[in-house]
Parts: C-alpha cells; structure tokens; sequence
C-alpha cells in the first residue's frame, strides 16, 4: 500500500508497543528509520528487526523525550546519518496505572506525563520542523488519543489534558507550517491490543469490556492504528494538514454506546424486524429490562381489560 523507498523516518518511543508496530511498518515499505526511545537495548532488537523487514538503514540514537538536549542530539545524529528526515513519528508517551482521581492527583506524576506526553512532542515537532522547513518539506504525525478528545472514566487527568493540547498542537503547527511544505496531523487512537499487552486484557476481560461500549464492539489491532500513520505520514495525504484522525471503532462519534441493548429492540419484531445479528449486549437482563421486553401497553399490546 505504502511506499517510503528514499524516505527517513524518525520515530520516538520506538522500543515497543505502538511504536515497534509503526518502526516494522515502515521498514516494509521501505524506508530508513531514526529510532529513539530511553532503551538502547530494546532499541537494538527492533532495530534489528526492522533491517530484516526491508529497511535499507536503521540507526538507534537512544534519548529522553523530556529532556531538551537528547532531543537535540537524536535529531543532529538523524540528520548527519541519512542526510535529512522526511517524516516524524512522534509517539513516546506515558500515563500512570495507579488509577488515582483527579482530586488526589500529585503534581510530581503530573509534571512527568506533561513532560513527556506534551513537552517531549512540542520539542521534536520543533526541531524537526524548522529542519524540515529549512529543507522544504515533510510530514509530522503526533500520536494523541481519544482521551484528548473527551471525557472517558478510565481517563487519568494529566494524560487526557496532555493528548488534547497534543490535539491543538497539531491543528496550530498543521495550519501555521501548512504554506511551507511541511504538514502536522494527528491520529488518536482508541484501545488497541499490542502484542505487550494483549495477554492481559484478555486475561482480565478489559477487552471484551472495551469492545462493549465501542461500536465496532471490538479493541483494535495494532495494523489499524499502523495504517492511518503510514497514510498521513505519505503523499496520499498530500492535501491534508491539521486535522486529528481518530482511529477509534466510532467510540468518539457516538453520543454513547449501549451495552444492555435499547429495549426498543425488542418490539416491533412481528412487523419490522431488525436485520442482522447485532451485540448481543450484557446478559442476563436486570429484571426492569425484562418488564419492558413486550413493548408499549397499548401501543404494541392491548391494555388489559
């Protein structure tokens, strides 16, 4: 689908997950890479296989995000190695499983997911863009997420307000870099099963959980999230700057997702069946759900004498 043969491609937080997914997935088509996260070793092995995938250079410069110099120096060793970067990823991200509420949040959590999940991404679009300016082009993707987008009750609160000012960053650098060749979008994923994680949401239920109140009814996999990058990253995309895409099984778009399923469902099978085999829903029924099951008195059975 994607051809990056020519290209470089600098990815952050390339060492797993997500990022091991987009680093593979532009090594197969062909591009070099630039990848950096904290890890060298963990770097080394995706490396490692990204050159067994197709790519014709992969040079691991390892760095911290939040660290204004590491930025620097994993962009001047991209830039002297392959000579110019075409195309940032910018993915390094992090978040707290603690599961503490917002009226209890700490400042010191805080400061670190904003220094990475915002900060980190300000300084690479930063110092790759003016490259990318001064060589007269190129496409910047910052990995968001729905929890940018809107409320959600797995939210932690520095996370959702990193992921929506990553949102606005976009849209701003999208329009502002727009007349000077080099795009800025982002793409903001739902949940999605990595190879890291997928035992243990499956072992814990989390996706059937997830894929209950998604309208796809399902988590996504890590080729639908590796797609929409590839594509902005590309020139098919040549016309499309400062948008976020969200790649979410329509969790976002919904004004909210059933999981017990509308008891209008339920009537009318007689006359206007539903076509299908939807979700099933959430079994057994409460019992005020079964109560409502035979429709409207009086509408869709006669009142009782």
């Amino acid at each position: 689908m994607f051809d990056f043969s020519g290209k470089t491609v600098l990815i952050t937080g390339a060492s797993y997950g997500l990022g091991e997914g987009f680093a593979h997935g532009f090594a197969k088509a062909g591009a070099s890479l630039v990848l950096t996260a904290r890890s060298a070793d963990m770097l080394e092995a995706v490396a490692a296989a990204c050159r067994e995938l197709g790519s014709p250079k992969v040079t691991v410069v390892p760095g911290d995000v939040s660290v204004e110099d590491d930025v620097k120096r994993v962009v001047t060793t991209g830039v002297a190695e392959h000579g110019k970067i075409d195309v940032l990823v910018n993915n390094a991200g992090i978040s707290d499983s603690r599961g503490i509420v917002a009226e209890h949040f700490d400042m010191e959590t805080w400061n670190r997911i904003i220094a990475v999940d915002l900060n980190g991404v300000f300084l690479y679009a930063r110092e790759v863009g003016r490259h990318m300016l001064e060589t007269g082009g190129g496409s910047i993707v910052n990995i968001a997420s729905i929890m940018g987008s809107g409320a959600n009750e797995l939210n932690i609160i520095a996370y959702t307000a990193a992921k929506g000012a990553v949102v606005n960053l976009s849209h701003q650098l999208g329009c502002e870099w727009a007349d000077r060749g080099v795009r800025v979008n982002s793409v903001s994923p739902g949940f999605v099963v990595t190879e890291m994680v997928r035992v243990a949401l499956e072992a814990m239920g989390m996706d059937k959980w997830i894929a209950s109140r998604t309208p796809m009814r399902r988590v996504a996999e890590l080729h639908e999230i590796v797609n929409p990058v590839m594509f902005l990253a590309s020139d098919l995309s040549s016309y499309i700057t400062g948008i976020d895409l969200l790649v979410d099984g329509g969790t976002n778009t919904s004004n909210g997702t059933f999981q017990i399923p509308p008891i209008h469902f339920e009537w009318n099978q007689d006359v206007a069946p539903k076509v299908g085999q939807g979700y099933p829903g959430i079994v057994p029924r409460p019992d005020w759900y079964q109560a409502m099951e035979a429709g409207i008195p009086g509408l869709h059975y006669p009142l009782p004498e």
